[in-house]
């Protein structure tokens, strides 16, 4: 199996403003978002990844460089910009307050059937999900043991999240992922264990050496066990 680690990018000025802000350019992590970067050198610590995937967007490589500039980082066998991990497309919502969006006849929908949704002149959710999915896919068709570090943003990693533990899109919004959080999957190409979700206080480097959980999971699992993984 290989071992996916989903990073949302740092509370951002966006955040703050309580503004959607999609792809919009010059939004930066807020002075909680810097501190939330820094405490993710020790939280990633001496953790080795195979390939770090990340969105082209200015708050994602904010969230990630304090860590690339420790002495954690020489386990990085390769990097590389994704347009995959790329924020929605919001189209015309993006830069609005989301105060005003939840005004919005779409909104309902968004919340209740994001499946059906295609922002105005933007994205179909749908969409979003299929390409972040290609990525995750590409990651693992190459080392299928390896391990991946993808740095994203909320619903696009939520749209992944619930595709690989099977839950439908319609009801992704179920889910929560919190600025600077990590979330932690096994995957053997086809469907997903989630081991930590979420996550915005531990350090995460003994859940990627080279244990893996047991495939006996009546009863709930008994954790992590020694060995190679599949």
């Amino acid at each position: 199996m290989s071992r996916l680690v989903f990073l949302r990018h740092a509370h951002s000025t966006a955040n703050e403003s309580g503004i959607l802000s999609g792809r919009l350019s010059g939004v930066s992590l807020s002075k909680q978002g810097h501190e939330q970067a820094i405490a993710l050198i020790d939280r990633i610590g001496a953790s080795s990844f195979d390939q770090i995937r990340i969105s082209p967007l200015e708050r994602c490589h904010q969230t990630i460089q304090p860590w690339l500039s420790s002495k954690f980082a020489g386990g990085v066998k390769e990097f590389v910009i994704d347009d995959g991990l790329n924020e929605v497309d919001y189209g015309r919502w993006s830069g609005r307050k989301l105060s005003a969006l939840r005004r919005e006849p779409l909104w309902k929908q968004v919340q209740n059937r994001p499946a059906t949704v295609t922002f105005p002149e933007g994205e179909r959710m749908q969409s979003a999900q299929k390409r972040v999915l290609a990525s995750i896919h590409e990651c693992h068709a190459k080392r299928k043991n390896g391990v991946f570090l993808f740095i994203s943003h909320g619903d696009v990693i939520k749209a992944a999240i619930a595709q690989l533990i099977g839950v439908p899109l319609n009801s992704f919004q179920n889910l929560v992922i919190n600025p600077a959080s990590l979330s932690i999957l096994d995957f053997d190409g086809e469907s997903a264990r989630l081991l930590c979700y979420s996550d915005t206080t531990t350090n995460i480097s003994h859940l990627l050496g080279k244990n893996k959980v047991s495939t006996s999971l009546l009863g709930g699992g008994s954790g992590l066990i020694k060995g190679k993984r599949k």
